[in-house]
């Protein structure tokens, strides 16, 4: 979901802060991720597509990451009508497709990737380094923030020290099968990445107290409020009030 091409960009919500750009997305998921009302949904669906097109993103890059989401909500819509119960639909031989079912279903959906375009939209147009910044300056505790940073920069790191572990197994000959032999050496990997990934951490670690690290990271570059983001943050506050409003017409 998150991408760093993302962020990349000149748009009217690349410009703003990431702080406020992390309040109203958890204002606006959470509005849409706890309504039952169809019409709520399909209302913040249409408000993530305006500030999917807000960004300039391409389309492509978006659509493949709708399309791995929607391949779990591709399931609901094969179990939600059998199983959901209700009246009845339609039927297809001796099947019975429930009206119940198939709402929840779209129900879903239409929540699923209303809550998927929005972050991409407000998130994903902010560096992961400055959401962790923006994070930090908003109290949040600083292990978590340290605990983003961190993973972020360092998963792919370990991925590459577990795939040249592989690769070296592979010019042995290695060929997995099911067998012990197999079972060990994938064993024997998994201990291993374990500990590059022990001694990768206790250097950065090191590395980091001799460049005089006590405990607080200083940004590259300082992201400056200004009343422009109070505005975009009122008017994002705003609609989401308004969705939460509209579960009580």
């Amino acid at each position: 979901m998150m991408d760093e091409r993302f962020a990349q960009g000149n748009s009217l919500l690349h410009k703003r802060d990431p702080k406020a750009k992390i309040i109203a997305a958890t204002a606006f998921v959470t509005a849409s991720a706890i309504t039952n009302s169809f019409t709520v949904a399909a209302v913040s669906f249409a408000l993530s597509i305006v500030l999917f097109f807000l960004t300039k993103l391409p389309v492509q890059l978006v659509l493949k990451r709708l399309l791995a989401v929607n391949s779990f909500t591709f399931f609901l819509w094969l179990t939600l009508p059998l199983t959901y119960g209700g009246s009845e639909f339609t039927a297809v031989g001796p099947l019975s497709l429930s009206m119940e079912g198939i709402r929840l279903a779209a129900l879903i959906t239409l929540k699923t990737n209303a809550i998927v375009i929005s972050i991409i939209a407000l998130l994903g147009t902010s560096r992961i380094a400055n959401i962790g910044h923006a994070l930090e300056s908003l109290h949040l505790p600083q292990n978590l923030c340290f605990i983003l940073l961190f993973s972020y920069r360092y998963v792919f790191v370990i991925y590459q020290e577990y795939r040249r572990l592989v690769r070296a197994a592979q010019l042995r000959c290695f060929v997995p099968a099911t067998s012990i032999h197999t079972y060990r050496t994938f064993g024997y990997l998994f201990g291993m990445t374990l500990v590059k990934s022990w001694n990768r951490a206790t250097r950065v670690h090191q590395a980091m107290v001799l460049r005089g690290f006590d405990g607080h990271l200083i940004p590259l570059s300082q992201d400056r409020y200004t009343s422009d983001d109070t505005i975009f943050l009122s008017v994002m506050l705003s609609l989401t009030l308004l969705l939460i409003l509209l579960n009580f017409l």
